[in-house]
This record gives C-alpha cells, structure tokens and sequence, in this order.
C-alpha cells in the first residue's frame, strides 16, 4: 500500500467524521486537500473570498448543529477569515477553520505569506494548535472538532505546514481512524435551582419568555412548545429566535415588544443573553423591577449584565425546560385583574394596524414597507409560512429591521440575520450554505432537511435574501458562486442608494451633488454651514445602480422593479426561474438625521433612534424611503 500524504490523512479523518462539505478558497499548498477531499466525494464549495467563506462555514454549523468547515491558504487568507470566525464567536456557531501555512524550517524567514496563525488566532477560538507531525494529524482533527461543538459552541482552528501538507506519515497502517461524533451531553439543572425558579414564576403578575437563537440551535421547539402551552407565559422571540415557536401563535409577544419588556416582572431567558439586542436588561426598555431567569449551555454567561446569578440555570435546554415544565406541574399563569395581557394585546392590535397603513402607501418611490410587503404577500402565495419551505436571509439596517416583522416565519433556523455582532456582509455566504445545508449539491441530500414536525425528508427549500444594497455590496461576487453551483437563490436588494439613507430621490439631484463632491471649491458639506448645494455624504452610494446585472452576467435572471405591480412580477418570475435571480428594488432614500441605535437612548423623552440594528421588531418610517427607527 501506498503511503499517504499529509493531504489524504487530512481528507480522510475529514471524511472519517462525517463531514459532506468544506467551503473555502485554495491555493498553494491547501489546494492538495480540497482536491483530495473532492476524490472522497466531500463537496468543496469555492467562493470569491475567504470572508464569505468563513460566514457560510459558520452558519451551516448553525443550521446542521456539527461544525461547518472551512478552508484556507495561510497568511491574508488567515486574515480574511478571521471575520468567520469571529461571527462564530459572538454566535455561538460551530466552526472548524483550516489552513496551509509555510514549511516549519521557513518560520522566522520572511516566507511565502508567513504567519503566525496560531498566536494570532488563539484569543479568538476555543482552541487553535498546530499538529507536532503528520502522524498527529487525525487527533488534532478530532480534538477541534469536538470542541467546536461540545459545550458553548464556537471556532477551532488548525494549522497545517506546507511540508506536513506534502509529506508522508511514518506508517499508515498506524493512524487512527475517525468515526461522526457522538452528540454532545446535554446537562441538566440541579432540583434545587430548579424548585426555585418554579416558585419564583408561580409568583409572576407579568412574566415573559424571551426565545434565543440558543434555542433554535438545541432543537428544542417541541420541549418549548410545550412548556409554552402548559404555562400561557407570553413569549418574545429575538431575531434569531423566530420560528422556534411560529410567529402566528397567540401567545407571541413580538408585535408589542415594547409593551412586553416594560411590563415584565419575571423573565424567563431560553437560549438568548442579555447583551445590546436586548438592551442589557435594563431600564428605561425594561421594567427596573424586573427578574431574570438565565438557562444556557454556558456558564460564563450566567449573571451577566441585569440577570441574577442566584436565579441561573446551567444545563442544555431540551433538558432543563422538562424539568422545570415538572416541577411547575399543572401550573399555568392567569392574569386575574392585572392588565398585562390586556396591555400586549392593545399594543399588538396598534401596531399591526400601523404597519399594514404604511404598507398600503403605494406612492413612488417606494418606502421599505411598501415594498417589503408586496414581496411578503406574493412570496406566501406560492408557499405559505407554514409549510416551511422559506429560508430568510436577511442584512442591511433597515432592510433586516423592517423585514423582520414582515416577513413571518413558523419553523426554526428559517431566518438568518446580522446576528449578534450586527455584521453586514454574511448574506451571500448564509445562502450559500443554507442552500447546501437543506437541499445539499446534485445527488447529496442537505444535511439540516427538517420539516414541520422537524422530520428528516422534507421537501426543498427555497433560500430568499432580503438585502440592503450596501450590505449586498460586500459579498456581492458570491452570486457567481451560486450560479456555479447551480443554487436558485432569490436575492431582493432595496436599493435607496445609501448606508442607511441615500441622498437624492432623482439622478438629477444626485449628479448634482456629485458634482459639487467632485468641483475644486466646492460648496460647505453641509446645508448646517450655510451651503445651498452640499456634495454627497459620508453615507452615500451611486443612484440607481444596476445590480440585477450581476445575476445576468452569470447566466442568472436579473429584474428591476420600481412599482408594486413589478415587484409581484418579478417576485414570481424569480421564483419559478430555476436559478439565481437578482430583483433591483429601487425604493426612496429616506430621511437623514443622527444616527444611534435604540439601546442608546437615555429614557423615553430621548430622540427616537434613526439607525439600524438588531435589537427590535416594532419599527415605524421616517418618509419615503423608510428610515427605520425603533419604537
């Protein structure tokens, strides 16, 4: 027998483990294992950059709950992943990274794109490590990526020296052989913090259940939906959250959020942190009385920020949330004479009656609602929420603000966001790996196909991006990669030629302002200086660009719509195209004013926020163009 090469032995413990897919980009000396890896039948998607490769790794994770695997040349490619990784971190997305790097007797020379991966990356990962030999391949392998996934989960990293890559083990017959993981333990709470915790909730006047993303990642909807039913504790879901429990039932809280956080008195965390996008647990968005009950995977988590230590829960979810649903027995929560659910249930109708308002308003240019909602309706037409045939992918300010509410969804891991770091740029890359993820490549199956009852054997799924035009710009390439691999993705970019806001309604008025940015001398750059023509903002992008071309120039199908009669045609012809499609939205440019997010507000006489983010689901629009702010 042959002896193999440091490639192989990578590629086969890859294989070993059950992975199916490696996204990333080769070159010298990774090129060796990708082309390896694709002889054993691992599908190998190739993107335009290592940053959108490193998103898409780290949502399959997500999606598929075993660590997405990425692929890359060392030195910048290191560098440009490292924006994957640290999306992993702040998710807690399961993530393992691989790369090349320059031959061992090299380090310290100034070598091909030498450099010191492993110093570099260890403050950013659970474990970073470089094997010793070759022979010490499989057990790296299997040690990253076990603790990407085991407990809190997050990235790994290993580098791989171009003379390990290339050489040969001392004996083959001596490596070990890897098998899939087994699933992680999944803690559960001691009976002690448990009966507390009971007690506490059964003293509840207003309690409220905030639904995270942790709770879509621990696959535990059902254990949920129960304890929902049992209880008739009102539930808020986060913006990954949305789906654990559909959005249509009674009990959700998301069109009043407003009225749910300041009312709440005992607060039940499932799977979400009291970071920025929920205001830290502290007034004026919350009721200053207000108790926290953390349960997590993670323990360092625990008590921070306005939760109370004394009332933390370690243990996985589809664990503990029997337990507790025990010991609570056939308690369920009535109100009596409080108007708690009364309150949430008038802010609910207030608001829901608002939204479908500016959603009705059709005039040109069209505002984000107005848009939004036509694409809603028309997309639900050709598959209802509660099929779950819909993946929403979804980034840009106010595109991702306003669309959240819009968009309903009934299943989970069927929204994909900014995410905890608010980071623009990953919607190309989520796509991607949803795509392969539910509906894999050719003749492989996806590894995450989940139905309704969360069954295996689900029918395909359709992946939707709903994209800001300046988020859409930093990954936009990727739409190349989907048209090579054959992927359907409807992408939507709303297009007010601007981050945040545009600056002109017309191309007139835009070229004007251009011109005055590009004039020697040209006028004060703002009106507040006295100037009566000010040049284009620091915000600022081209009028009306043309972004249905890059699907077309792909072989893809490429739309503008302007009006809603051309959104809903385009929305169907995108759908029933059969490969990726790119519909250019050109809504209005929105008003400008300063710019912070809600959780900055001092109270509640504060200027409303005129920014984006992720933290809200009631939102409202400054004129045309629908610069969302958070109610």
């Amino acid at each position: 027998m042959a002896s193999l090469t440091g490639a192989q032995v990578i590629a086969r413990s890859l294989r070993g483990l059950g992975v199916t897919v490696v996204f990333g980009i080769v070159g010298i000396p990774v090129v060796d294992i990708a082309e390896e890896a694709i002889d054993l039948g691992i599908q190998f998607i190739g993107f335009r950059n290592e940053q959108a490769a490193g998103y898409a790794a780290s949502v399959y994770g997500y999606l598929t709950g075993r660590p997405g695997v990425c692929l890359v040349v060392g030195g910048p490619g290191v560098l440009h992943a490292l924006p994957g990784v640290a999306n992993s971190s702040a998710n807690a997305f399961p993530l393992l990274l691989l790369a090349g790097s320059a031959e061992t007797h090299l380090i310290a020379k100034g070598a091909f794109q030498e450099l010191d991966a492993i110093s570099f990356l260890t403050p950013h990962t659970k474990q970073s490590l470089r094997p010793p030999s070759l022979d010490a391949i499989p057990d790296a392998i299997h040690n990253a990526y076990r603790t990407a996934c085991y407990g809190r989960p997050g990235p790994s990293f290993i580098d791989f020296p171009a003379d390990l890559i290339q050489g040969t083990p001392t004996s083959s017959n001596d490596l070990p052989q890897l098998s899939p993981l087994a699933s992680a333990p999944t803690p559960s709470a001691d009976e002690t913090s448990l009966f507390k915790v009971a007690q506490l909730l059964k003293t509840a006047r207003s309690p409220l259940i905030v639904i995270g993303k942790g709770a879509a990642y621990a696959r535990a909807s059902d254990c949920i939906g129960s304890f929902v039913s049992q209880t008739q504790i009102p539930f808020l879901p986060t913006p990954m959250g949305k789906g654990v429990l559909p959005d249509s039932h009674p009990l959700n809280a998301a069109s009043a959020r407003s009225t749910a956080l300041k009312e709440a008195d005992i607060v039940l965390l499932l799977g979400a942190r009291l970071n920025w996008i929920l205001h830290f647990g502290s007034p004026p968005k919350w009721n200053p009385h207000a108790k926290f009950i953390q349960i997590d995977i993670d323990p360092s988590t625990l008590g921070s920020n306005a939760a109370d230590p004394a009332l933390a829960i370690h243990g996985d979810l589809s664990t503990v949330i029997p337990q507790l649903q025990s010991h609570l027995s056939t308690w369920s929560y009535t109100p009596g004479t409080f108007p708690y659910l009364s309150h949430i249930q008038t802010a609910k109708d207030h608001n829901l009656a608002a939204a479908a308002k500016k959603a009705s308003i059709t005039a040109l240019p069209l505002s984000y609602s107005a848009a939004l909602s036509a694409i809603e309706s028309t997309l639900h037409a050709l598959s209802p929420p509660e099929d779950g045939n819909i993946v929403y992918v979804s980034e840009g300010a106010n595109t991702m603000d306003i669309s959240r509410s819009i968009f309903p969804v009934s299943h989970p891991r069927l929204r994909l966001d900014a995410g905890t770091h608010a980071t623009m740029g990953v919607g190309m890359g989520y796509a991607i790996a949803a795509h392969i993820a539910y509906n894999g490549l050719g003749s492989q199956p996806g590894e995450a196909q989940v139905g309704p009852s969360g069954l295996q054997g689900a029918s395909k799924k359709r992946i939707v991006c709903l994209e800001g035009d300046s988020a859409f710009g930093f990954s936009a390439m990727e739409v190349e990669t989907m048209a090579r691999y054959g992927m359907d993705v409807l992408i939507f970019v709303i297009n007010n030629g601007g981050v945040y806001h545009g600056d002109a309604d017309s191309k007139a008025r835009w070229e004007e302002l251009q011109q005055s940015t590009l004039s020697p001398g040209s006028a004060p750059s703002s009106p507040s200086e006295g100037g009566a023509n000010p040049g284009l903002r620091s915000t600022s992008l081209s009028f009306g660009t043309a972004y249905q071309n890059l699907a077309t120039m792909v072989g893809g199908l490429g739309i503008e719509a302007r009006t809603i009669a051309e959104v809903e045609r385009a929305t169907r012809e995108g759908w029933a195209c059969g490969k990726v499609c790119v519909v250019n939205v050109l809504v209005g440019k929105g008003e400008g004013g300063k710019l912070a997010f809600g959780w900055q507000q001092a109270g509640p006489s504060a200027r409303k926020s005129t920014g984006g983010g992720c933290g809200g689901e009631e939102r409202r629009e400054k004129g045309k163009g629908g610069r969302g702010a958070r109610l």
